[in-house]
């Protein structure tokens, strides 16, 4: 389990953070896949651009948009940032799948892996790494 401290609302680039826990794992896997698991219900794990961080900015915007706080949720005894971060992180989903060659995650050139935190500020978030493949 690899432990990501806690963020302020946003979408936040943690490739460095994943690769400091499994590099040494997979240097030696020839071909198969890594999945990350998000253990919480009110962020997500998504795959996106590594470079620009103008465009993690134009996501947190998107996201705010597509599901703004409102007072009309039901679901509202932690405050008015919970509900929506519920329904971003269904939308967004909590796990990634990432297929690794020759010791080396196979993203491309301009992806990496980002933790969308969709609360004003989650806390901790426990991400299980599973690695499957062959040597």
């Amino acid at each position: 389990t690899i432990v990501i401290s806690g963020k302020k609302q946003g979408c936040h680039l943690i490739t460095s953070d994943i690769l400091k826990y499994i590099t040494e794992n997979i240097s030696q896997i020839k071909i198969g896949t890594l999945n990350l698991f998000l253990q919480h219900t009110s962020a997500s794990i998504s795959l996106n651009e590594n470079a620009d961080p103008d465009v993690r900015t134009d996501m947190k915007l998107i996201a705010s948009n597509l599901v703004p706080p409102s007072k009309q949720f039901a679901h509202d005894g932690e405050g008015s940032d919970d509900m929506p971060a519920h329904a971003l992180s269904h939308i967004f989903g909590c796990s990634q799948t990432i297929p690794i060659q020759n010791g080396r995650l196979m993203l491309g050139t301009w992806q990496g892996i980002w933790l969308n935190e969709h609360r004003k500020f989650g806390g901790d978030r426990k991400i299980v790494a599973t690695i499957m493949g062959s040597k």
